[in-house]
């Protein structure tokens, strides 16, 4: 039963990881248009359990993008300096619709899997019951 276990403790760590990295990809759509605003990368990193060979997947601290801002011409804005420009974001939405296109269907990955361990795991149960 420690298989199942472990199988379960994967899956929940990479459902854990793609949830996040949804929430960020989705802070970054937010803020597309928020002058100033950098967008946030979050790295995953493999994890050893100590009491078994089981890699789970942990997500690493946030980070900002350091590409360049976007300068934007438009006198009339309140941020705009004496040449009419001001700093917009670094984010682009086809990009971020592309990741989070991709994190939903990882998220549905690990959730199909997490769906069969548990099958079969009931599975078992049920066949030794009788």
């Amino acid at each position: 039963m420690s298989a199942f276990s472990n199988a379960l403790s994967v899956t929940a760590s990479g459902l854990q990881a793609q949830s996040m990295r949804l929430r960020t990809l989705a802070e970054n759509i937010a803020n597309a248009d928020t002058p100033g605003y950098r967008r946030k990368t979050i790295p995953f990193d493999a994890e050893q359990a100590a009491s078994s060979e089981m890699t789970r997947v942990v997500p690493g601290r946030v980070a900002l993008d350091r590409k360049d801002l976007v300068q934007i011409y438009d006198p009339g804005h309140p941020l705009a300096d004496s040449t009419g420009h001001y700093l917009g974001s670094n984010v682009d939405l086809l990009i971020e619709l592309a990741d989070a296109r991709e994190a939903q269907r990882s998220y549905e990955a690990n959730l199909k899997m997490f769906e069969q361990t548990r099958q079969m795991s009931s599975a078992l149960l049920d066949l030794l019951r009788r």
